[in-house]
């Protein structure tokens, strides 16, 4: 499918990775890993040919469909969720306009014998087959189903893009990707605005993708279960592995482990031949060996191990001071945003050095009870802070508050305090901002480089309660695990919002659903609660079930009667429509026969086309009726099963 050999790319004057090669065919899932700032999204973007390389070459197989899921998207005011979703089918939506414009015109004209008539329902052939054929008639349907999968509801489909966030606009994005039958997928951090509901229904569609996939992401569970090949972008240079991630990092670090031992055992036979040649070149009689082992040595092709880039940031959130025993006290709060109601009477305890998750589908109130808990908007009801609580918060859109004009280090020494102003070039090397890196404007920063200097930032400030929306979007894996790991050692209060289950396993006790307005206590970690939250749509199964048995057993014998009544009656109708299809596919078929063996004769005939388009009418009108009865039976049948 597509051939990438030797590229090349250079910022400043330096590789940003030098003669990369590689290949992708049908069915391959590839995890794009590696540090922020090691060239992935760059990667993306060339072979999407959104971006020049330097050097090299790209071979694609003819008419090849690439569909590229980016960071940052725009879409045009004024469409509704389903009307931006179609654009995903630009060729069936104009051929709709033209469908509509012919048939308009062909009930508007009675001129039935002249040529532009005749034109006219040519021209309507073409395009209902074509149409067909580009699976016109399931592309609504279809594409209600994707949105429906990616978190959306009926009553959002005809809402305008711009009243919903850039989470649930990139979601639009991604419907339009999936929808376009592209054999190659370049996802970008697609799982960064999916909640844990959307990210498994994700993973299950990925996996039944038949083209390539190549994606960016540091969900280290959802590279396991959707990828079956990773490529490492390190240093400037690629290791490509048919495995998905973990199975990688063992492989990995197996290939290493040989790669050490080969070294040192050529290294010991190199000073073995070397001893030898001293001695040798000491003895005349000798030389001629010795200039043979020279020429042996200098042969050997010396075996390289491949070189890591193990630096990450160190993070540590010290305590400020004790709080109180209770930190939060939440009584019969509520919030809306103008007509939609978010939370209702929520109630909620938090005490002293409780870890917990909120979590849920996104729009069900998470981010805002963050936001009320830190003093940001307005609510109703009750939410008391408990004694000498500090709260350090991390903003789910925490980076669109960096200035993209200043340097790191102006963004630091800004927020800093006279106590703390001397430490932050040290800070800042500790998140991997040392030396001239603390001089690059924050516009020029990686998505996961500005999110580590948000972290950075906040240590600035004493807190004993850590409320962090979505610390590890964008975060490259080696950072997730150092933040994780600091997270686990906090000895204060620690409240996430999170949709990234491995980040999540072993790190909270405690997780709080947020659905329907409300919020639902699980004692346990996100493992606990996946596991209880499928049992618990079990039984909302089998509980519907159990309703449906119920009813048939107390159901009325006569009505019962009547039931199988109706359903002959029906079965009556369908007979004679089934009938009355078979007759009129005859007449359209010999209409079409005449048509096609003297189309100049057939014209000239009185209502001809009337004709002929009447009967097609009647056709569509009878098979739709035909489709009404069948469902009419199947509720019946259901019933009385």
């Amino acid at each position: 499918m597509l051939n990438a050999h030797n590229i090349t790319v250079m910022f400043s004057g330096e590789d940003l990775f030098s003669g990369i090669s590689f290949k992708l065919i049908a069915g391959d899932r590839i995890g794009l890993v590696g540090k922020n700032g090691a060239g992935k999204s760059t990667l993306l973007k060339i072979i999407a040919n959104e971006q020049e390389y330097d050097k090299g070459t790209i071979a694609l197989e003819k008419e090849l469909k690439i569909g590229f899921l980016k960071q940052d998207i725009e879409f045009e005011k004024g469409r509704t969720v389903l009307q931006e979703a179609y654009q995903a089918f630009e060729e069936i939506v104009t051929i709709e306009k033209k469908l509509e414009q012919v048939n308009t015109e062909l009930a508007e004209r009675t001129d039935y014998e002249s040529d532009y008539y005749s034109k006219l329902i040519h021209d309507l052939d073409e395009f209902q087959n074509r149409y067909e054929l580009l699976g016109g008639y399931n592309y609504q349907g279809n594409t209600e189903k994707i949105l429906k999968g990616l978190g959306f509801k009926e009553i959002d489909f005809n809402n305008l893009t711009e009243t919903f966030s850039g989470g649930w606009r990139m979601r639009i994005e991604l419907a339009k990707l999936l929808l376009q039958n592209n054999d190659i997928l370049l996802l970008d951090e697609p799982t960064n605005h999916l909640d844990i509901e959307s990210i498994i229904w994700f993973e299950n569609f990925l996996k039944g993708f038949t083209g390539a996939i190549m994606m960016v992401s540091h969900d280290r569970m959802f590279l396991d279960n959707v990828t079956n090949r990773t490529i490492e972008i390190s240093l400037g240079q690629i290791y490509d592995f048919k495995r998905a991630y973990s199975g990688y990092l063992v492989l990995r670090g197996e290939i290493k482990e040989k790669q050490l031992q080969s070294q040192k055992n050529q290294a010991k036979e190199i000073q073995r031949t070397e001893q030898l040649i001293s001695k040798f070149r000491a003895k005349a009689n000798k030389a001629s060996m010795a200039q043979s082992l020279i020429k042996k040595l200098n042969k050997i092709e010396r075996i390289e191990v491949d070189i890591d880039d193990n630096a990450v940031m160190k993070v540590r959130f010290p305590i400020s001071i004790n709080p109180g025993k209770v930190v939060f006290e939440i009584e019969n709060l509520s919030k809306n945003y103008d007509e939609k109601q978010v939370l209702t009477n929520v109630n909620l305890r938090i005490e002293r050095n409780s870890k917990l998750a909120f979590v849920g589908q996104n729009g069900q109130g998470k981010t805002t009870l963050a936001k009320i808990m830190v003093g940001e908007i307005p609510f109703k009801g009750q939410c008391k802070l408990g004694h000498n609580v500090q709260i350090g918060y991390f903003a789910q859109n925490q980076v669109d508050y960096l200035d993209g004009e200043k340097t790191v280090l102006q963004t630091m020494e800004d927020a800093a305090t006279d106590s703390n102003r001397l430490k932050v070039r040290d800070m800042l090397g500790a998140f991997l901002f040392g030396g001239d890196a603390s001089d690059k404007k924050v516009k020029v920063l990686s998505g996961g480089e500005r999110n580590r200097l948000a972290i950075c930032k906040m240590l600035l400030m004493p807190f004993n309660v850590l409320i962090m929306d979505e610390p590890t979007n964008h975060l490259d894996i080696a950072s997730k695990n150092v933040l994780k790991k600091a997270l686990h050692d906090y000895e204060g209060t620690l409240i996430l919002v999170s949709h990234d289950r491995d980040f999540l396993q072993g790190l909270t006790s405690r997780i709080y659903e947020f659905k329907d307005q409300k919020i639902k206590e699980y004692l346990g970690d996100i493992n606990y609660y996946l596991e209880t939250h499928n049992l618990e749509n079990m039984r909302e199964a089998e509980k519907k079930f159990n309703l449906k048995k119920k009813a048939v057993k107390t159901q009325n014998p006569k009505l019962k009667n009547q039931n199988h009544q109706a359903i002959k009656n029906l079965k009556k109708k369908i007979n004679a429509i089934e009938n009355k299809i078979s007759r009129l596919e005859k007449e359209i078929i010999s209409l079409d026969v005449e048509l096609s063996k003297d189309f100049e004769q057939a014209s000239k005939r009185e209502d001809f086309f009337k004709t002929y388009q009447g009967k097609k009418d009647q056709m569509k009108f009878l098979e739709q009726n035909w489709e009404n009865l069948h469902e009419d039976i199947e509720k019946l049948e259901l019933v009385n099963s």
